[in-house]
């Protein structure tokens, strides 16, 4: 298989990493902002794509597919901020409990099918991994739409309270802001775009799968900390919280790329999740062996050397 057999397939690989950064947005809004670890996402994840192929085989627009798969993830958020402020759950329970309930809600929902195929030939669908390019057309502009979106809100005073209840919650809650209320909302807002994302990447795939979901925290959380790591080398101190945002969808396709020449190289597919947990490791060593690296006593007395000359 040549070289332009991979090149060939970019923009597909492209428009999947695209759809797999709109899903780690989500996450960045638990994980970053919130500072909650909420591992629901593997469960809202496929709730979108079983939503979406449900309303599309009923004969509905992908339009619509969207919107419910959307109100649908955040229900699941809700589920998720429910059992952690009202019930007093710790936040990884919370989510573990959700995703456990959501794979039995998931084939409910798909009338107890665990794969749903919806084909292109068939429906017709916001976007297909057929028509590669339209897809990565498609894909793009929509994740330009939300990273404004994200960017409008977390300016505002509402979203500006659910970021402060992630770095400080005590102030916070000196300040008069209802901390449970802020974590229940950005844990709503997380899923509803996780699921968001299912929905898209079961049309691409032409099917919704009970297990599309499995690992999505991981592939979100890559995408998150390698799109850190390569806006923190690009932009240093000139990085800012709209750049964040488009890195995360900037690693999530990095994160892509990264697969699709392990593939083409002809690596086991079996090894792929080693390969996932290796890739999120070094990029997670790396601004910890640079920071080290900098202060480091032989930096330290190289430095006073230098001055003492």
């Amino acid at each position: 298989m040549g070289i332009e057999t991979l090149i060939a397939g970019l923009p597909g690989t492209a428009a999947q990493g695209i759809i797999y950064g709109i899903m780690a947005l989500g996450i960045f809004i638990t994980f970053k902002l919130l500072n909650f670890a909420d591992l629901s996402v593997d469960g809202s994840f496929a709730t979108g794509g079983a939503v979406a192929a449900m309303v599309i085989i009923s004969g509905h627009s992908w339009i619509l597919a969207l919107v419910l798969a959307f109100i649908a993830g955040a229900l699941a958020g809700l589920i998720t901020g429910v059992l952690h402020t009202l019930l007093g759950i710790p936040d990884i329970l919370s989510g573990i409990l959700t995703q456990l309930a959501l794979y039995s809600i998931n084939l409910r929902i798909t009338g107890n099918q665990p794969n749903t195929p919806i084909s292109v030939d068939k429906y017709n669908l916001a976007v297909s991994l057929r028509y590669k390019t339209d897809a990565l057309i498609t894909v793009l502009v929509i994740a330009v739409i939300i990273i404004s979106i994200m960017y409008w809100f977390f300016g505002t005073e509402m979203g500006s309270a659910i970021r402060a209840t992630g770095t400080n919650p005590a102030m916070t809650k000196a300040q008069g802001i209802n901390v449970n209320l802020m974590k229940a909302l950005g844990l709503v807002l997380s899923n509803a775009f996780v699921a968001f994302a299912g929905a898209l990447s079961a049309q691409f795939n032409g099917n919704a799968d009970v297990n599309m979901g499995r690992g999505a925290i991981v592939i979100g959380l890559a995408a998150i900390i390698i799109g850190e790591v390569f806006c923190n080398a690009l932009f240093k101190k000139k990085r800012n919280f709209i750049l964040t945002l488009t890195f995360v969808v900037f690693g999530g396709i990095l994160y892509y790329l990264f697969i699709a020449i392990v593939l083409w190289l002809k690596m086991p597919a079996n090894d792929m999740k080693l390969f996932t947990a290796i890739i999120v490791a070094i990029f997670l060593a790396v601004p910890y062996l640079k920071n080290k690296h900098n202060s480091s006593f032989r930096k330290a007395a190289k430095r006073g050397g230098k001055e003492n000359a």
